[in-house]
Formats: structure tokens, C-alpha cells, sequence
């Protein structure tokens, strides 16, 4: 296997639209996937795209990551946040010496990606554009977003400037960053907000025009923001979202206006849902809370920041994965009770 192609670890929805705009482009790719029958439709049929974005199939070359053989100077991680340190195992033995892993995952997985593999050989990336799987061989590329690569350190390398001109064959507006963790932790405020919305059957964007419910999504922006300045972490804005919005002296009515925005964005993209609704509704599986949310309120916890609507948000989403529950708004409304309460703004 050549040492310059590229790994993509996960072609889900990420890593799958990720790959077939970069081999169209004319990038030497090679997808790793653990489901043999997405691997093979690949294989024999190519990787579909569709949506409104565009719609086309990709002849691609994928493998399971049992028959994976050779080493790679780059590898983009793009697996589920609770299967990042199964992944990051498994293809330690497969990074060249000189190479390094990019996060293309939602969640702050580069630090279980350093412990794998160092420090020095973990990039970041933050993306916010919109695709789910669909069925093997078949990924829904819903809507265009945000794709930002960074050094972890903060340096601008020159493998980083590489990644991010490879990127923009995907994304022409793509951002090289000296502050990836800002886009990180900005990311997490807003997807703490989509887990909430996952509690309910409706869009994204329903959630966000229902105003009864918006001191949830301002509560648990507030409470993301708090965390991540408690590290030292300035939380960057993209796609409508304004972290700045959600920062303890912030008035009312830019959180208000934050989230109208997000249900501007969210309101034209064919992916009405976030894939952690989709996870809990369609593919009845288990989703990212742990390692994307509940580690938020470990983080609080070890610098002293209560977050009671990030515990309560994720002990709902696992009351639903277990059965206990079912997405409704009644749901919701367990964490806004919490959030009413524990406000010292009228709202």
C-alpha cells in the first residue's frame, strides 16, 4: 500500500462524504469500515451521495479493518465517539512513524487520540455539515457546513496547511485554525443542544422556533461555555451559532438571537434531524452521549462548574436508549423544569 494514501477510518456519514468528493477530485484514497456489507456495496457498486447538495456515485476502494494491511503517513479518524478508542487501537499498528491521525469526529476526541497514538501525531478538525447513513453503499449528504483544521498545540504546521488544502476539494471555504479547541468546544455547546432536541420527535429546527423551550437550549449553552472557559478555552462561532451568546454576562436577547439562527440554518438542509435523533428513532442504537456530553460534566466537575442540565440531558437520552422512555416533549420537559428553576434570569 502506498505510504501517501489516505486512510479514512469510518465511512459513515462523515468519512463516506469526506471520501467520495476527495477520490473525485482525484485523491488516493482508502475507506476502513467494520460493517462487511457497506464495504462491499462500496466495493462492487461505488459510495452513492445524495441530497440537494448533489447526488452522484463514487467508485471507491474499501476494506474491513481486519484486512487491512500496510501503514499510512494519514489517517482521518471518522467513527463514533464511543468507538474512538477501540479504532484508535486498531490502527495504531497501521500509522507509519512519520504520520498522524485527524479527528473528523464531534466530541473532544482528540485527547483519547493522543493517549493512543501522542500528542505530536493527533490533529483536530471541527465539522458541521449535515449527512447520515443511510443503507450500505448509500450516504444522505443533506446540507453544506463548516470544516476547520488545526494543530491540537496551536502551531500552523505544515502537514495542517496540507490537510486544509486537501479539505477544501471538499469544502472550497474550509478554515486552518490556530484554535482548533475553540471550534471544538463551540461545537459541543451547540451539540449539546441537538442531544436535547433528540428527546423529542421533531426537526431541529422545531425545537428551536418552540419558545417555550428555549431556556434549555440557552441553559445548556451556558453550561458547555462555563466548562470550556474553566480550561482556558475561548469557544469559537460558525454556522450561525455565537458562543460569545451564551457567556455568563451575555444578555438575553443574543441567546435568543443565536438560536433563531440555528433554526434559520437547520430549516433548509434535507437533514431535518440530528443524527443522534437518528440513532435513538431509526437505527435504535446507542449514541455519542458519554463521550460528547456526559464528558462535559466530568470536566465541570474536576474545575468546580456545576452543570445540572447536561447530567439530567444525559441521563434522559440513556433513559430512551434503554427503553425507559420515549422522545417526546414530555421528555423535554423534564429538562426544562430543571433549567427553570436553576435560571436567575426571567425568561
Amino acid at each position: 500500500m502506498s505510504h501517501d494514501t489516505l486512510l479514512i477510518w469510518g465511512a459513515g456519514a462523515i468519512g463516506g462524504t469526506l471520501s467520495a468528493y476527495l477520490v473525485r477530485a482525484g485523491q488516493n484514497v482508502l475507506l476502513v469500515d467494520q460493517v462487511e456489507a457497506h464495504v462491499a456495496a462500496m466495493n462492487d457498486t461505488g459510495l452513492a451521495i445524495e441530497g440537494p447538495v448533489e447526488t452522484f456515485t463514487q467508485a471507491v476502494r474499501a476494506t474491513t479493518p481486519t484486512a487491512l494491511q500496510g501503514q499510512f503517513r494519514r489517517i482521518i479518524l471518522a467513527v463514533k465517539a464511543q468507538d474512538t478508542v477501540a479504532a484508535a487501537a486498531a490502527l495504531r499498528p497501521h500509522l507509519a512513524d512519520d504520520g498522524f491521525v485527524l479527528s473528523a469526529q464531534n466530541g473532544l476526541n482528540e485527547r483519547a487520540i493522543a493517549d493512543a497514538v501522542g500528542a505530536a501525531r493527533t490533529m483536530g478538525c471541527f465539522v458541521n455539515f449535515g449527512a447520515d447513513w443511510l443503507a450500505p453503499g448509500r450516504i444522505l449528504f443533506g446540507n453544506r457546513g463548516a470544516v476547520v483544521v488545526g494543530e491540537i498545540d496551536g502551531h500552523i504546521t505544515d502537514r495542517a496547511r496540507d490537510m486544509h488544502a486537501m479539505l477544501r476539494l471538499f469544502e472550497p471555504d474550509a478554515v486552518l485554525t490556530d484554535n482548533i479547541w475553540g471550534y471544538l468546544w463551540g461545537k459541543l455547546a451547540y451539540g449539546a443542544m441537538l442531544f436535547g432536541t433528540a428527546l423529542t420527535p421533531a426537526s431541529m429546527t422545531e425545537n428551536f422556533d418552540a419558545a417555550r423551550y428555549f431556556p434549555v437550549w440557552r441553559q445548556l449553552g451556558q453550561e458547555v461555555i462555563a466548562v470550556a472557559q474553566a480550561y482556558g478555552v475561548t469557544p469559537v462561532g460558525f454556522n450561525g451559532f455565537d458562543p460569545r451568546a451564551f457567556m455568563p454576562d451575555a444578555p438575553l436577547a443574543a441567546a435568543k438571537e443565536s438560536i433563531a439562527l440555528l433554526a434559520e440554518f437547520n430549516r433548509y438542509t434535507a437533514k431535518s434531524h440530528s443524527g443522534i435523533w437518528r440513532d435513538l428513532a431509526v437505527r435504535k442504537r446507542r449514541t455519542e452521549v458519554d463521550p460528547q456530553i456526559g464528558i462535559i460534566a466530568e470536566l465541570g466537575a474536576a474545575r468546580g462548574i456545576d452543570t445540572p442540565a447536561i447530567a439530567r440531558l444525559v441521563a434522559l437520552i440513556h433513559d430512551i436508549e434503554d427503553g425507559r422512555r420515549i422522545q417526546s416533549w414530555e421528555t423535554l420537559d423534564e429538562v426544562l423544569l430543571l433549567c427553570r428553576k436553576d435560571s436567575p434570569t426571567p425568561v
